[in-house]
């Protein structure tokens, strides 16, 4: 579980430094360059990747509590909204209208999918301190950046796109789940 915990801590700090920490980040930024930051912070958050892969796969399930039906469509369907809300947060769409930070909402709605669907130590680890993570990006990016600015609205066909791409990539993640994860999204 240990490594588990290192990647969940690895890649929260990682990504926090930015908010938290920018008088670090500028001096990294000054000791190594603007491309050298961008490589340490991606080879950071491989590590960290690998770290909560190897952490979850090697931790056993401590007493794992599968949700029964409707629990589990439940938090398929939170799944979804993240899928949707990350698919949108790379474009110009209404949603970023009314969601300052979709990415970031739509992993919360991910990580708590997870956490109605499993509920035993190794997923409370990855999806709550994920889930949590993102959290409490959203205020720390809020104080950091300042007051919001709207952008203006977008034509309804500026969402077709990329909410035809998020839900595409939560079909192919979701039929592909008990092959990529080991676990079927369906009850029972």
């Amino acid at each position: 579980m240990i490594w588990l915990v290192l990647g969940v801590v690895l890649w929260s700090a990682v990504h926090l430094v930015p908010s938290v920490a920018p008088d670090l980040r500028a001096a990294l930024v000054r000791a190594v360059g603007e491309n050298g930051y961008k490589g340490l912070f991606s080879v950071a958050i491989v590590v960290a990747i690998g770290l909560m892969i190897i952490g979850y796969r090697s931790a056993a399930p401590a007493l794992p509590q599968h949700a029964g039906g409707a629990v589990i469509l439940f938090g398929n369907l939170l799944v979804l909204v993240g899928f949707l809300l990350f698919g949108l947060s790379h474009a110009k769409t209404n949603v970023r209208r009314f969601v300052r930070h979709p990415q970031l909402t739509g992993i919360a709605f991910w990580a708590a999918g997870h956490l109605v669907a499993i509920s035993d130590a190794r997923a409370l680890v990855l999806f709550g301190g994920l889930g949590l993570w993102a959290l409490v990006s959203i205020p720390l990016i809020n104080r950091r950046d300042g007051v919001w600015q709207k952008p203006e609205p977008v034509p309804l066909k500026a969402e077709i796109k990329p909410f035809a791409i998020g839900l595409a990539v939560y079909a192919v993640v979701f039929i592909a789940h008990p092959w990529l994860f080991g676990v079927s999204p369906l009850p029972g």
